[in-house]
This record gives C-alpha cells, structure tokens and sequence, in this order.
C-alpha cells in the first residue's frame, strides 16, 4: 500500500487469501446465516510491478438458503497497513454455494488515508455452506481456506 500514497487515482489488483471463524444459525426453514470474522493478508500489485501486503479483518453475515444452493454476504473490513494507517471497506456478494460476485468498496481511513474511496467487482471463494451444512445450530464453525479476489480495484485518495 506504500505506493497508493502518492497517487490520486490508481488502479490496483488485490487478492485476499483467507481464513475464519463464526457460528452457524438457523433463520427459517431451508434457510442458515452464518456470522463470523474472517481475516487474512491483502495482497496489492500494482502495473508497476510491486506487490505489497496489508493485514484484513472483516466481520461478516453470510446467509445460505439450503434448498437453492444460494447465498449472499455482506461484511465490513478493516485493512491495516501500519498501526496510524488503516482503510475501512464494505464487501457485498451474492452467489451459489462455494461462490459469489459483488462489490468492494472503500469508504475511508485512517492516517495517510484519511478520505480515500473506490470500489471494484469481486468474486469470492468460500466452503462455508458445504461446511454448515454438517452442523448443529450455535455450533462454531472453522474455516481453513478461502479466497477474495478484486482483479481491478478502483482507488481514489485526496
């Protein structure tokens, strides 16, 4: 993230390999929310060629309708690159089981991006309904692996 710093209008590739944990309810028949953190490293690279890394954490709602094989998220992150520089993003997709397309969007930070925005499609990777669907409703559940991608990333900073 070093290099976004000294420009207004950039555009980037990131990849979010991750991992997570939350607890799986029941919300109606057929229907499970799952309701969790997920964390890992961002991974930025630019045309320039450097790749740099940040710390993620997103809290997120994940909700499966059984019956359908569809699914829909919604989170907020927090990207901390320094212990004074964070971004905070918002993330929103919809799906089928393993796999879903939306938005990131960036909506602020702190530090060195204080005022920065944008936003670029994503895709995301995620075994979490074949995961709950072997669980008991409250039962935490574990997830070693999944992967969110935003091959274009769209940033804006004052």
């Amino acid at each position: 993230w070093s290099g976004l710093t000294f420009a207004a209008s950039r555009t980037v590739s990131a990849v979010i390999p991750w991992q997570g944990t939350g607890k799986i309810d029941a919300n109606g028949t057929d229907k499970l929310r799952f309701q969790g953190t997920i964390e890992g490293i961002m991974y930025i690279e630019t045309v320039e060629g450097p790749l740099n890394e940040a710390f993620v954490k997103c809290q997120i709602v994940q909700d499966l309708d059984v019956a359908t094989e569809s699914t829909s998220v919604t989170g907020d992150c927090t990207i901390v690159v320094s212990t004074q520089d964070s971004v905070i993003a918002k993330i929103g997709c919809q799906g089928m089981q393993g796999y879903c397309i939306g938005e990131f969007t960036l909506t602020g930070g702190t530090g060195r991006y204080t005022g920065i925005s944008g936003s670029g499609k994503l895709t995301a990777r995620s075994p979490v309904q074949t995961l709950a669907l072997g669980q008991s409703e409250n039962d935490e559940l574990q997830i070693y692996v999944g992967i969110l991608q935003i091959p274009e990333l769209h940033i804006t900073q004052p």
